[in-house]
């Protein structure tokens, strides 16, 4: 899931999953952080869901994918499309 705050010149953009699916450490990686996982990793939330959230420039589209431990990439479904290998989104 994606929860998104607009202001003039960036997006918030939070990057949300459940707490046990996939299990593990996972991170979010895409073209805002030179596709480095561990960069933006989710942390545990109240309700016990994960997140992270990131300041991204507004009025671009922006590529990411999920990293889980054990190399598993994943999409998230709340994107705003696919590119074939990646999912984006447009800030």
């Amino acid at each position: 899931m994606l929860e998104r705050v607009r202001h003039p010149d960036t997006t918030q953009v939070t990057f949300v999953l459940p707490a046990d699916h996939p299990c593990g450490e996972v991170s979010v990686v895409g073209d805002f952080n030179g596709w480095q996982p561990g960069s933006h990793p989710l942390s545990t939330r109240r309700n016990g869901t994960r997140s992270v959230t990131v300041a991204l420039p507004a009025d671009e589209r922006v590529c990411f994918r999920y990293l889980a431990h054990g190399d598993y990439w994943f999409d998230d479904e709340g994107a705003d499309g696919h590119d074939g290998t990646n999912g984006y989104l447009h800030t």
